[in-house]
């Protein structure tokens, strides 16, 4: 059984029956009819036993708020590089190959609790939970919520468009300087800042670059399709790359930088994590394999 609160009626006399107390003292259920759902559920007990809607309080009684059985996940127990955690919440280095969550075992989302602290927050949720998503091929920065205040607090940072990431991907063919892309996605507003990094001569495309991106929206697969658009697809995209470019070796794409507020102490905090060393051994291998296809 896993307890997710746990609380001491104080002192005194109380006329009160469980279903009008517990809303009172456990952040989680905020309402009489969520009260009577999670008693019915088995999901609060009195001393030790489960609660009925017909239990008087007493001082003394110890009241458990725990998980009810379809509370409980299945951990997947996959270790994750965690970039920071406090008791709010967390940032992880994504893998390449993993959705972050659906109606999967093997997601982010499922392996979080292997990876990271219970927090003692009273608001504190089930499970940690991501905020936002990076696509099953991108690898990069991941924020995590520990707590609903965190959760609700930096959804709205998000829809404010407060919140600024940095992404880098190599692509095929010669992206020079720097640009903003403004083509709509699905009839919607979708913009996105780039500048390149990086560039070779290679034997396919001609040339390879190394780019920076930074979308100033959020649309579902906006830098893939806006790159593919323009004519330089990320290499190993095989949803929007018109030409085999490594498709075998995952897509280049990965989330690298995150500036937001902290939730709590309302610091502006940055975080970031280094470009995959596969990009730079796939620049170095193209590059020497041009070199010596002409030399």
């Amino acid at each position: 059984m896993i307890i997710l609160e746990k609380h001491i009626v104080p002192k005194g006399e109380y006329h009160i029956r469980i279903q009008e107390y517990a809303g009172t003292v456990f952040k989680k259920l905020q309402s009489r009819s969520a009260v009577k759902k999670c008693i019915a559920k088995k999901g609060l007990y009195i001393n030790g036993m489960p609660a009925q809607t017909s239990d008087w309080i007493k001082e003394g009684q110890l009241i458990e708020l725990v998980a009810t059985e379809n509370q409980l996940k299945k951990v997947f127990q996959l270790q994750l590089e965690i970039i920071f955690e406090d008791e709010h919440l967390a940032l992880i280095n994504k893998p390449a190959g993993f959705p972050t969550n659906g109606n999967y075992f093997k997601t982010i989302e499922n392996a979080l609790p292997f990876n990271l602290k219970k927090t003692s927050q009273k608001d504190a949720l089930n499970y940690p939970t991501p905020v936002h998503r990076l696509d099953n091929p991108t690898s990069g920065i991941l924020i995590i919520a520990k707590t609903k205040s965190a959760q609700i607090h930096l959804h709205q940072q998000f829809e404010n468009k407060s919140i600024q990431k940095t992404y880098h991907a190599v692509v095929a063919g010669k992206i020079s300087g720097f640009g903003l892309i403004n083509t709509t996605i699905n009839n919607q507003e979708a913009l996105t800042e780039f500048k390149t990094i990086k560039q070779i001569k290679a034997i396919q495309n001609g040339h390879l670059s190394l780019v920076q991106l930074f979308p100033k929206t959020g649309r579902t697969h906006q830098l893939r399709i806006h790159l593919s658009e323009l004519g330089y697809p990320i290499v190993g995209d095989k949803l929007y790359a018109t030409k085999n470019i490594m498709m075998h070796k995952g897509l280049f794409l990965a989330a690298t930088k995150i500036i937001f507020t902290h939730p709590v102490s309302l610091q502006e905090k940055h975080f970031s994590t280094p470009i995959p060393n596969k990009f730079y051994n796939y620049l170095t291998r193209e590059h020497n394999r041009y070199l010596k296809h002409n030399s």
